[in-house]
């Protein structure tokens, strides 16, 4: 692997700053042994030396942070000019080589099509416990070819600036000023179903369950809101299926062998109202699930895959351990509940003049 990309499998947590929260955590997850599809990520340093031609002064960036939070037409504005500016620049020609070699290596023994892949931004700002940038940036999925994956890459490093992502950046008062971009490319999977799970309940803050989400095919179809998902609860204490859903899965996503991008079509009717996981298969991504929290220390937001057999092939035909089917997409702190459970700013006192007067008492 050239120096201007790195593999999944040599970055772990301690990389973020240099690889992004998506590219961090995807090789953490490696490094732990929990499988995730191969791939590797161009650094946010690429980023960086793009961003020095598109902006050297720094004047447009700075527009970025001058902007008010609520002025939506600036933020438009600013924004607009910095993603054109970006998608316009040429690719550097070392860069364009490093990235095509790597794209190549992720090629099938003796694939005659180009390998499909996903190109994900994974900023170094992101998935944080106390933020969550998560669907502010862009993620590309089904892409084939080298020139096509270039270009999704320079999509990438200008969703950075999103309106939507720059309005939650000012929203939180957070610096512009050393922002970076990663970009992970990973080799495309046909899941029999997808979905999220929470290590702890995202409706009551349990931590003593699994919940999970989930649909036919791709997980797209759930994170765009097209499916009413499947739901399960899992107890970790005794693996015992607490709470179960069947969603009314009226869309399905999925990508054809030689066409890019995603294809939503209607659900099979045989499918809609049938559960796209087995109860050993919800059981075993929990187990997987409370691994990662487990390794992280702190309750986690999850993306899956299970791998198998095909959606409306009969499950009995599926043999040995769920667990060798299960693929993970990404995996972050989650924030809800943490955000509630930080303690307070200050300690409740009986008048509002006491928390005056102990201001003043501090020592200076």
């Amino acid at each position: 692997m050239s120096p201007g990309v790195r593999r999944l499998a040599e970055v772990g947590s301690a990389d973020k700053p240099s690889v992004g929260g998506k590219a961090a955590a995807l090789g953490e997850l490696t490094r732990a042994r929990i499988p995730v599809p191969p791939g590797f990520v161009v650094p946010a340093e690429t980023f960086g030396q793009v961003m020095a031609v598109v902006d050297p002064a720094g004047a447009l960036v700075g527009a970025v942070e001058g902007v008010a939070a609520g002025d939506v037409p600036a933020i438009v504005l600013v924004a607009s000019r910095l993603r054109e500016r970006i998608t316009a620049l040429p690719m550097p020609g070392d860069v364009v080589a490093q990235i095509a070699a790597a794209y190549d290596s992720l090629a099938s023994p003796g694939a005659a099509a180009p390998t499909p892949v996903a190109v994900r931004s994974s900023a170094t700002m992101e998935d944080s416990a106390t933020a969550s940038f998560a669907g502010l940036q862009d993620t590309y999925l089904a892409v084939r070819g080298t020139s096509a994956v270039l270009d999704a890459v320079r999509r990438c490093w200008a969703s950075m600036y999103n309106d939507e992502s720059v309005a939650y950046r000012r929203r939180l008062r957070l610096p512009e000023d050393g922002l970076g971009m990663g970009v992970v490319i990973q080799r495309m999977i046909r899941p029999r179903a997808a979905g999220v799970m929470f290590t702890r309940s995202p409706v009551t803050g349990d931590r003593s369950v699994v919940a999970i989400e989930g649909t036919w095919g791709l997980g797209s179809a759930l994170v765009s809101g097209e499916v009413n998902p499947d739901g399960f609860t899992v107890s970790k204490v005794t693996g015992e299926i607490t709470g179960r859903r069947v969603g009314a899965k009226l869309r399905m996503h999925s990508f054809g062998p030689n066409e890019p991008g995603i294809c939503s079509s209607a659900m099979p009717a045989g499918l809609r109202g049938q559960p796209c996981l087995t109860d050993d298969e919800a059981r075993a991504l929990a187990a997987v699930g409370q691994r990662v929290e487990e390794h992280y220390g702190v309750p986690q937001d999850i993306e899956w895959a299970l791998l198998g057999a095909r959606p409306g092939d009969d499950l009995a035909l599926l043999h040995g351990d769920p667990a060798d089917r299960i693929r993970l997409l990404q995996s972050r702190p989650e924030t809800v509940w943490a955000a509630r459970e930080r303690p307070p700013v200050a300690t409740p006192k009986p008048r509002a003049s006491d928390h005056v007067l102990a201001w003043l008492e501090k020592p200076l």
